[in-house]
């Protein structure tokens, strides 16, 4: 079947990018894990178009994020790795320059991001006052509304913060927070381990600092007791905030652009009762089936607002981990699973990758990607074009019918025909990045990038593993590739 055409003046009602955190290529039942039943992501696959070689543009989240929101490769900018909890807002305002949710608040929707954040907060050299109201953030950068993780799940602070304010906030015990030392008398998961969770004892001395809610930390935090998280709730509260963000907008009569960053499946997985079980690959797959139900709440939302016209898009912002800081028993109960390659039938199949979280192949970018848009996108079918969440800024506003400014998404294509399911080739070339300094450029069936000295090639159709080196035997074609990558490290459309 293919997609309906789209009219010139016609857009959506609502856009909808769910953004999970570490999920794999074949983490999901939708991918062909069958020890991870995903309903409500199939019933989305089954409406939709799911693609097979679609990408983030780094191994990491902090810069997939910025990328994605920016329309801007993040390598570009200085220092551009994974951000600390207390870090200082990454993101230019509205006001400095232009990115996908002030462009499409510019558009006439109304504009939120609900869940993971991890892209800093407020500005200056000085500590962040968690007890004040925080700005700049995500409202300055062009979200209406906000109701996030200043980072990571497993990072300090653990509260909630909406529209620069901590959630339950209690004046009289005030919120601090350290990178460098801990505060006097807090407990540490390296000096107090019988106050943890069975399953979260660190693996390492990054994850073994303050504890909250059973849990060890990256970094240190004292105060706040009225306003910390509770791990297990925290897929549910996302949710519901979210589902409260679509009631108001639809009371409103407004149209809705919603970027919802799940924490799921990031380490701590700490599932709900409600999941434990409900996978064959224990914790980790039970907050999988977790992430899951958030994905179906949320879509029956929308259906039952009056939102049925709504463009929406599951991706990852990584590659996935399976070990990452906690003994969770993620390993062991993987049971030989690979999240990078489909080990059982499903509902696609297309060989093994290599690679995961922080690396350079193609299993550390290449991400679920399964875009839904009733009477455009086809229904049930899979797509092999090559796309790259950087994309995603111009496609969607220009199909918005946002003015983007000179200078704005310099690096974002418009790729409707390709989301659409209407162009199966997909972007001229993409950029992937891991955690450190290597840059790789996919054209086509090949893929090039320099690692130390050493250069290499590899034909990614026939080799998704990437086991055979063709820089020897192909230098013409690894040379020429080599070339267009630097071009494009230097250009800026």
């Amino acid at each position: 079947m293919l997609a309906l055409p789209l009219m010139a003046a016609e857009k959506p009602r609502a856009v909808v990018i769910f953004y999970t955190d570490d999920l794999g290529y074949n983490d999901t039942s939708t991918y062909g894990c069958d020890k991870v039943p995903c309903p409500h992501l199939d019933k989305l696959a089954d409406e939709g178009l799911l693609f097979t070689d679609a990408h983030s543009t780094n191994s990491v989240c902090t810069p997939s994020r910025y990328s994605l929101l920016m329309g801007e490769y993040a390598w570009r900018k200085k220092g551009m790795q994974i951000l600390p909890g207390d870090a200082k807002l990454i993101l230019p305002t509205a006001e400095e320059q232009a990115s996908l949710p002030s462009l499409m608040r510019q558009a006439g929707y109304r504009t939120a991001v609900i869940g993971k954040w991890h892209l800093g907060l407020g500005r200056g050299t000085g500590p962040t006052d968690w007890n004040r109201p925080i700005s700049p953030g995500p409202n300055e950068v062009g979200f209406d509304h906000s109701f996030i993780l200043a980072a990571t799940g497993d990072r300090v602070p653990c509260v909630y913060i909406e529209n620069g304010k901590v959630v339950n906030l209690d004046p009289a015990d005030p919120i601090r927070v350290s990178y460098k030392k801990p505060f006097e008398g807090e407990p540490l998961g390296s000096t107090h381990p019988q106050l943890l969770k069975p399953w979260a004892h660190s693996n390492g001395p990054q994850h073994n600092c303050a504890v909250i809610d059973g849990i060890p930390r990256i970094g240190y935090m004292t105060g706040g007791k009225a306003a910390l998280w509770t791990d297990q709730d925290m897929a549910d509260r996302l949710t519901e905030e979210a589902i409260k963000f679509i009631k108001e907008s639809a009371r409103m009569g407004k149209p809705i652009f919603l970027y919802f960053a799940t924490n799921d499946i990031h380490v701590p997985r700490d599932p709900h009762h409600r999941f434990k079980g409900k996978s064959q690959m224990g914790i980790r797959g039970d907050v999988t089936v977790q992430m899951d139900d958030c994905l179906g709440r949320v879509r029956a939302a929308l259906n039952e607002n009056g939102y049925q016209d709504c463009l929406f898009i599951f991706s990852s912002d990584n590659g996935p981990v399976i070990n990452d800081g906690y003994f969770d028993g993620s390993i062991r109960d993987c049971k030989g699973h690979n999240p990078v390659y489909p080990m059982n039938a499903g509902r696609w199949r297309d060989g093994k990758l290599s690679g995961g979280k922080y690396g350079i192949m193609e299993g550390s970018t290449r991400v679920p990607f399964i875009v839904c848009w009733p009477g455009h996108t086809p229904a049930g079918e899979v797509s092999p074009a090559l796309m790259s969440q950087v994309d995603l800024a111009r496609t969607l506003c220009e199909l918005a019918g946002a003015d983007i400014p000179q200078g704005a998404l310099p690096d974002s294509r418009n790729m409707l025909p390709s989301l659409l399911g209407q162009d199966t080739v997909g972007a001229p070339y993409i950029i992937e990045a891991d955690s450190g300094r290597t840059l790789a450029i996919r054209k086509g069936p090949y893929k090039a990038y320099t690692g130390g000295k050493k250069k290499h090639l590899y034909h990614v159709t026939d080799d998704l593993q990437e086991t055979r080196n063709l820089a020897d035997t192909q230098q013409e074609q690894a040379d020429q590739l080599l070339r267009e990558l630097q071009e494009a490290a230097k250009e800026k459309k």
